[in-house]
């Protein structure tokens, strides 16, 4: 990091390659949206690049994660505001950008668990911005939830309180569907 405020592109293009996977998989679950996440997370990197001498210490990744996830939220609002229809959308329905391939799976074992995937990803698009990115964060991302209110900004309060209440909404929906969990939570109160 120091070599990257010095100014060393080298250095800089090496923090890219380390963090890109964790920042594009932050801005397609929130986006939803293959070339979204991909025009954000770009742009998180240009913005990263733009201000790294601005960067005060700490963790590089929860500062990076905090731009991808206002980037994000910018572009949600810009989103709301022009609405957009893609022409690929019925394409795009059918090959899921978030299940890797598995051979080791039946078809049928597949099939269900491509339409859990592409449930929870609708159960967290129904989430509110701010609920969505905590929970992106901590529960797919895997952030500690120091890192994750670091990189939100947020008191430790705040995120768990945010946290508890987007994990309780996106079980209230997955729970409408129950055929479509795992046996085991299939039959829970």
């Amino acid at each position: 990091m120091a070599r990257s405020k010095a100014g060393d592109l080298a250095a800089f293009n090496a923090l890219v390659e380390a963090h890109q996977g964790c920042v594009y998989n932050l801005c397609l679950r929130m986006l939803n949206s293959v070339p979204a996440a991909e025009d954000v997370a770009q742009e998180t990197f240009l913005a990263a690049y733009r201000n790294v001498g601005s960067f005060r210490g700490g963790i590089f990744r929860a500062w990076l994660l905090r731009i991808a996830a206002n980037a994000c939220t910018d572009e949600l609002r810009r989103r709301g505001r022009r609405p957009q229809v893609s022409l690929d959308a019925a394409t795009a329905a059918d090959a899921s950008p978030f299940d890797p391939p598995d051979q080791s799976e039946s078809p049928e074992e597949k099939a269900l668990r491509s339409e859990l995937g592409r449930h929870i990803q609708s159960g967290l698009m129904r989430l509110p911005p701010d609920q969505r990115a905590v929970v992106i964060l901590c529960d797919v991302q895997g952030l500690s939830y120091e890192e994750a209110a670091t990189a939100l900004r947020l008191s430790p309060g705040t995120l768990k309180s945010r946290l508890s209440r987007g994990r309780a909404r996106l079980r209230r929906f997955l729970l409408e569907e129950r055929e479509l969990l795992p046996d085991p939570f299939r039959h829970t109160n």
